[in-house]
């Protein structure tokens, strides 16, 4: 088994608050995170699929067509936006680092050629944090 990673890279704004929770409660759990003003990332996306090389050209998959794919259904969602606001597949959820990974699997995996498989979702919030998905 091969295994082939893309890297691609957002900005994005969120803030992680429950609106069920008070105002004191958020800012005890989330910190800084919960400022009213929102904050931002410089993202990393690292998606990662697996196959078998195609013995004709030698590639698991054209690296060039996985970033377009990655383009079209993460990036142009996610960049310069606000995930709270402006992202339709994290309406209503908490905008935490580990729900949008797996949002962006979803995203991704009716995407992704039958003759490969997703293997992996690492996302970078920060260079010392990343949330990592290898699907259900």
């Amino acid at each position: 088994m091969v295994y082939l990673t893309r890297i691609e890279h957002f900005n994005a704004a969120h803030k992680l608050y429950n609106p069920s929770w008070s105002r004191e409660q958020n800012e005890q759990v989330f910190g800084k995170c919960a400022n009213e003003n929102w904050h931002g990332h410089n993202y990393e996306l690292f998606v990662t699929i697996k196959g078998i090389p195609d013995p004709e050209t030698g590639f698991l998959y054209d690296a060039k067509k996985l970033s377009t794919i990655i383009q079209e259904n993460v990036i142009e969602k996610l960049d310069h936006h606000n995930l709270n606001v402006d992202v339709d597949f994290m309406k209503n959820k908490m905008c935490s680092t580990e729900n949008l990974v797996v949002g962006i699997w979803e995203q991704l995996k009716p995407h992704i050629p039958e003759n490969v498989q997703l293997h992996c979702i690492k996302l970078y919030e920060t260079a010392r944090i990343y949330v990592e998905y290898y699907g259900d």
